[in-house]
C-alpha cells in the first residue's frame, strides 16, 4: 500500500464551525434563540354538562 500524500492545514476562516471561531477570537458568540410561545397548547378537554 503506497505511502499517504501529506496534506498542508488550511488556514480558511470559513472551514471553522461557530463555536472553534468564537474560541479564537475571530467571531463574536451568537445570541440564542428563545422557544418561548413556539409550541401550541393542547385543546381543552370537552366538558359535559350532564353528569354520567
Amino acid at each position: 500500500m503506497p505511502d499517504a500524500v501529506p496534506v498542508a492545514r488550511r488556514r480558511d476562516d470559513s472551514s471553522a464551525d461557530m463555536g472553534s471561531l468564537v474560541k479564537l477570537g475571530l467571531a463574536e458568540p451568537q445570541p440564542v434563540p428563545q422557544y418561548e410561545g413556539l409550541f401550541l397548547e393542547p385543546p381543552p378537554l370537552p366538558v359535559d354538562d350532564e353528569p354520567a
